[in-house]
């Protein structure tokens, strides 16, 4: 009778945890941040690192993962420099042509005009003067990369619209431009 009556106890203490038991409310969690995470700032204050933010400078020296230097400053010497030696590290054809064809209208025809000509849209609407037409001026690929890289006069750097390659593909179109107009 005792162990009836222990069995009934038992049994009656089991029962009353399950009828609490609500499977809308989780239970305890193994590592609640994996499952509540917590959002961070990117340039929070933070105490794990030294300089107190969230993001760190990189380390003196390192360049990032696709990005090539370019070792031409941006002064009349670094042009005049650039203008002499940079040579155009890709293949002169038909595909770069297309590709620099493309870019160059939408980047630079507004300006320069369809032909190179200084005749752009913004020219003759006078929204800027004084555009030069390509045959007026003695440019070469390094020129011209130079120029797009970090603008020269009103120009200004299109080095964030176009990466290392599109530039060079607008320079060798904007040289076939200028070989039409003399």
């Amino acid at each position: 009778m005792k162990d009836i009556k222990i069995l009934f106890i038992g049994l009656f203490f089991s029962l009353s945890l399950v009828g609490c038991y609500d499977s809308s409310q989780p239970n305890y969690q193994y590592f609640p941040n994996m499952y509540e995470p917590i959002g961070y700032e990117a340039y929070a204050e933070s105490k794990a690192f030294r300089n107190g933010i969230e993001a760190q400078i990189p380390v003196d020296g390192t360049i990032s993962r696709g990005w090539t230097p370019y070792d031409y400053p941006n002064s009349n010497e670094g042009y005049d420099t650039a203008k002499l030696n940079l040579k155009s590290p890709i293949e002169f054809n038909e595909e770069n042509l297309k590709k620099g064809k493309e870019l160059y209208g939408v980047y630079c025809a507004v300006c320069h005009g369809n032909k190179g000509n200084g005749q752009g849209i913004l020219m003759t609407r006078e929204k800027y003067l004084g555009v030069p037409s390509y045959a007026d001026r003695e440019i070469t690929e390094g020129s011209i990369y130079h120029v797009i890289f970090y603008g020269r006069n009103a120009m200004g750097s299109h080095a964030s619209q176009v990466n290392e390659n599109e530039r060079w593909q607008i320079t060798q179109y904007v040289m076939e431009l200028r070989s039409k107009l003399k």
